[in-house]
């Protein structure tokens, strides 16, 4: 048999390259398991922030008193909030609540017995936000609902751009690139072992060094010590080694 390789563009399809598909569906998989787990986290973390919304909404305001004061360390007063213990009356009822979130910095100034702003759920007069804390959330709500809205739409285009980009690789060589015969850097075994080996090619009067690798179970074409590749010239620096199976089966042999 010898080679007769058609000039580009070829006709190059995904489903003639053995085990492309297979390869394809493994980076799409992939990408698509990511992009599920974030939407997951995204799915959490906007249920929280409906929730903060949707409480302050029904909450109605109250004044409650301080029963306690519990700060963070020193070192973490801007990071993290304090904790408050608090006593308040709803509908006439005496309620107290501790575990109550309230700003670091604020909380300082709190004692035994200072006066607080409280939403309390009416459904649930236990549970209890301190006014000014909630409120200076409001601002968080909307950039993490934008930044959950832009991650969703970085997901989708994650998967799509991944299974393109794996498409491509797949073809776009052996359809529009270059044939080049590559000089292995040492001889290789007549093998259907999978092969990685370094080699270079000329192109252009430029010696161009790669790592290649031929496919488990399969010979790659030969002429002597030399193995056909496919090369595209904007990555000269990676090849697409041909086997004989996909060389038959693309019509390269006559």
């Amino acid at each position: 048999m010898q080679l007769a390789i058609p000039s580009p563009p070829r006709k190059v399809k995904l489903s003639q390259i053995p085990g492309a598909l297979r390869r394809v569906a493994v980076v799409g998989a992939v990408a698509f398991a990511l992009t599920v787990l974030g939407w997951f986290i995204a799915a959490r973390a906007q249920s929280s922030l409906s929730a903060e919304r949707e409480f302050l909404e029904r909450a109605e305001e109250v004044k409650g008193q301080v029963t306690e004061v519990v700060l963070p360390e020193l070192e973490h007063r801007l990071d993290r909030p304090a904790r408050l213990r608090v006593i308040y009356k709803l509908f006439g009822r005496d309620y107290a609540a501790s575990g109550v979130q309230a700003d670091a910095v604020d909380a300082e100034q709190l004692f035994t017995g200072a006066k607080v702003t409280l939403l309390v759920d009416p459904s649930a007069p236990s549970k209890v936000q301190e006014a000014r804390w909630l409120r200076s959330r409001v601002g968080w709500w909307w950039l993490g609902s934008l930044i959950i809205g832009l991650g969703v739409l970085l997901g989708g285009g994650l998967v799509t751009s991944e299974l393109r980009r794996a498409i491509r690789r797949e073809v776009h060589p052996l359809r529009l690139g270059a044939l080049v015969w590559l000089t292995p850097d040492e001889p290789l075994p007549d093998t259907k072992e999978e092969l990685r080996f370094a080699a270079h090619y000329f192109r252009d009067d430029v010696k161009q060094s790669v790592t290649a690798r031929g496919r488990p179970g399969r010979r790659p074409v030969r002429n002597g010590e030399k193995v056909l590749a496919a090369v595209v010239p904007s990555e000269p620096t990676w090849v697409r080694v041909v086997d004989e199976d996909l060389a038959t089966v693309l019509g390269w042999y006559r």
